[in-house]
């Protein structure tokens, strides 16, 4: 009976929470997951959603920078790579990149091309030492992260972030700790919050889009994932994105 009893508030107070943020997606097809690492809890809103698996996007810069950085394709956060002058849009992206800023500013170019300078027996080994996903490469070594092949739950980023956050993960603790480093997107008193967005391109007239990330206060750590989709690019840029999930990590006073 006690068990039983538990069970109720326990459901009662995750009904609760999801009733907290639920207003906060309204006409929006999306999900949030958030671990507690030291109440050892989950949040979930859109438990069938978070368990779905889609594609990584530029979140997969967290670990393919790892493996860049482990093989030593690059030797640290510092590799420049110039600037080929094919216009891509962004006047960001038009630029000379080293890992700090083409994680900050998602420079996809960056990454494609250390990607061609690893291997698919390099990707398949740490998708599988990572447990990441469905774990398929596809054909395009420089875009099997984008094109759909690749696909990642946001349960599954939870468990790939609690070992991050660990520091359990087959790479060395000074690669970990400089991916770590260039992750920071805010650092107060208070907390510092790490984020990566991700953005797939339009399919079947749907965008696809993630912020994943952990915040580290003085007494505890909080991962989370979000991913929605959107028609109109507009209610899904990097910028709505992190709005929206840092809206509800102040909902659930995270931040």
């Amino acid at each position: 009976m006690k068990k039983l009893i538990l069970f109720v508030i326990l459901f009662a107070i995750n009904l609760s929470a999801q009733k907290d943020i639920e207003h906060l997606f309204k006409g929006i097809d999306g999900c949030f997951i958030m671990y507690d690492f030291t109440n050892d809890k989950y949040f979930r809103y859109n438990e069938e959603r978070c368990n779905t698996r889609i594609l990584p996007a530029s979140t997969f810069k967290v670990p393919n920078s790892m493996i860049f950085l482990e093989e030593g394709i690059i030797p640290d956060e510092n590799y420049v790579i110039k600037w080929d002058s094919v216009d891509r849009g962004w006047d960001k992206w038009n630029m000379d990149h080293d890992l700090k800023s083409a994680l900050k500013y998602s420079a996809v170019w960056y990454y494609q091309e250390l990607a061609k300078r690893a291997d698919r027996e390099i990707y398949l080994k740490y998708l599988e030492q990572l447990n990441y996903g469905n774990k398929i490469i596809g054909e395009k070594i420089d875009y099997f992260w984008l094109d759909w092949s690749l696909r990642i739950s946001a349960v599954e980023q939870i468990g790939f972030l609690k070992r991050f956050v660990k520091n359990d993960l087959p790479f060395s603790q000074r690669n970990i700790d400089i991916v770590k480093k260039i992750m920071i997107a805010e650092e107060t008193d208070n907390y510092i919050l790490r984020g990566k967005t991700g953005l797939g391109d339009l399919r079947d007239g749907i965008y696809t889009g993630w912020y994943v990330g952990y915040v580290e206060t003085n007494e505890n750590v909080f991962v989370f994932a979000m991913n929605m989709d959107a028609s109109d690019y507009e209610n899904i840029t990097s910028q709505a994105r992190i709005n929206l999930t840092r809206t509800i990590l102040k909902e659930l006073n995270v931040l």
